[in-house]
Formats: C-alpha cells, structure tokens, sequence
C-alpha cells in the first residue's frame, strides 16, 4: 500500500512538471510569435518611412535645381507636410540649409598643407580663430583643428595630436573625437561650421551666414556690423560691392560669394511613433552628393 502511494505521488509530480514545461513552452512560442511579429511591423514601416524620407530628398533636390529657388533659401528653411501621400498617413518634414553660409574648416589646412604665415590677418586659421573668439571658445581649438588634419605628427599644443585622424574631415562629427574638444564645445560650434571637398578656398555665402561667421571673415567686421549686415539683407540680398561698402572690407570671389551651391537637406519622415531621418549634402554646382546617412 505504501508503495502504491508513493508511485501516485511521483506520478502527479511527473504529470505537474510536464505541465510546467508545457506552459513554458507555449508561453515562449507566443512570446516568440509576438515579438517576432513586432519585429515584421516596425521592419515593414521603417522601410516605408525610409521610402517617404527619400522622397522627401528627392523633391528638395528638384527645388534645388533652381537657380531662382537656391537664391530664395539663404536662410535656414523647414517644410512640415501632413500626409503627403494618399495611402501614407504620418509627416513627411524638410529642412534645407546653406551650408555655405557656414564656416568650412577643411580650408583651415588646404590641399597642399600651407596654413600661410599666421601673422597674416586673412588667412582661413586666423579667420576661424575670429569664430571662436566671436562663440567665446578657447583658440587652441583651431591649432588641434589643424593637428587633425594636417598630415606632420609635430603637436601645436598640448596632445593634440592623440588620435589624431591626419586627414580633411568628413563629417562635423568628427570634432567629437578630438583631443580636448568637449561636448560643450562642439554643440556651440555646431551652428556655424561645415566640412567640405573644396579645401583651397575659403568662401561664404554673406545673405545666409550667422553674425558669428560673418565676424570671422575680417578683423575690420565687428558684431555691430554683422548685425547690420543681417539686417540690411532682410530687405533685399547683398551684391558683393554692397557687403564691402557695409564691412568696410574689400573681399573678393575667393572669400564671399552672394548665394549658395552647397546644402544640407534633412528629410524626416514619422508615422504611429516611428521615425526615419535622411540626412544628406548636395552639392548643386555638380549635382554630386557629398555625405548621405540614414536614421
């Protein structure tokens, strides 16, 4: 009888544990089929975002490829569009902006290597060293700047030459991995500078550049200036001899230009809280992309 007993109670101990199993296991297949199913949906919605992120690309450039049209967007331009397509409800927003109303540090250290002589007011270092001053940021951040670039392993300043990449930037990113560039630093800079191919000359789109970019062009423009300048233009876009009169400057071609041939599209496309971002270069003058990359 005690035998009998005991072989009943292994038996429902057997019989329990083979029903947890099994409970464990229908319970990690639906946990399977459920994710596995969320997974198939947010694939299947980034992919028709990123569709809708690319169109987005597509009809700035086609705005882009008018003279007209790039002379109307030296500033800073954001188009938000409600579903925008008849079997997409979500937003589809583009920002394009002038990138070359902006700082490009790749001319910092041309092609060639040859800063120039640093007692030269007009050179692209002692223009950037203007920025930072106009931004209240430390100056050796324009020699580490050259330190990244240049190809020579002679530091400027103190480890400025740790991790340094000995090449043009690709991207504005890149200050973030710069010895002795803080996070602080790069946000305040992030406004004001771009990178670009052409390293040789160093030329900005006076109708769109920011009063701090336009400080650095020459000692002689000041922040009361610039502002002026800012101003003067809402109403109608400087010509080149019209921005000398006002600065008191007499730069060239090969330093202002009055509109813009490079531009940064951001093409953002959201939907039932998903989300994807294309951001991208054109350079208009080529029609080439220079930097593409998708979020």
């Amino acid at each position: 009888m005690c035998c009998l007993n005991n072989q009943k109670g292994i038996a429902l101990v057997v019989t329990l544990l083979v029903v947890a199993l099994l409970t464990a296991l229908v319970v990690e297949f639906s946990y399977g089929v459920y994710t596995g199913t969320n997974d198939l949906y947010n694939w299947r919605d980034a992919q028709r975002l990123s569709l809708m992120a690319k169109s987005g690309v597509n009809i700035a450039a086609k705005v882009l490829s008018s003279q007209e049209m790039r002379k109307q967007l030296n500033e800073p331009v954001e188009m938000p569009a409600e579903n925008p397509f008849e079997d997409f409800k979500g937003t589809v927003t583009l920002r394009i902006e002038n990138e070359d109303a902006k700082f490009n540090m790749n001319a910092i250290v041309p092609a060639n290597e040859n800063i120039g002589d640093e007692n030269d007011m007009n050179i692209p270092l002692n223009c950037f060293r203007r920025l930072l001053h106009a931004l209240k940021l430390d100056l050796t951040i324009a020699d580490r700047v050259v330190d990244w670039i240049d190809t020579n392993s002679e530091a400027r300043v103190a480890d400025s030459e740790t991790g340094a990449k000995n090449a043009a930037f690709n991207s504005v990113d890149e200050l973030l991995l710069i010895h002795g560039i803080s996070r602080k630093d790069y946000d305040t800079l992030l406004p004001y500078v771009t990178v670009s191919k052409r390293r040789d000359l160093l030329i900005v789109n006076v109708n769109g550049a920011q009063a701090p970019v336009l400080q650095s062009l020459s000692p002689l423009i000041k922040e009361e200036v610039a502002k002026q300048i800012i101003n003067a233009r809402k109403s109608s876009p400087l010509t080149a001899s019209r921005f000398n009169d006002m600065s008191g400057t007499s730069l060239g071609p090969q330093r202002i230009a009055t509109e813009g041939t490079i531009f940064q599209i951001r093409s953002t496309a959201s939907s039932g809280g998903v989300k994807r971002i294309i951001e991208t270069v054109l350079d208009t003058s080529g029609n080439t992309i220079q930097y593409w990359k998708e979020y």
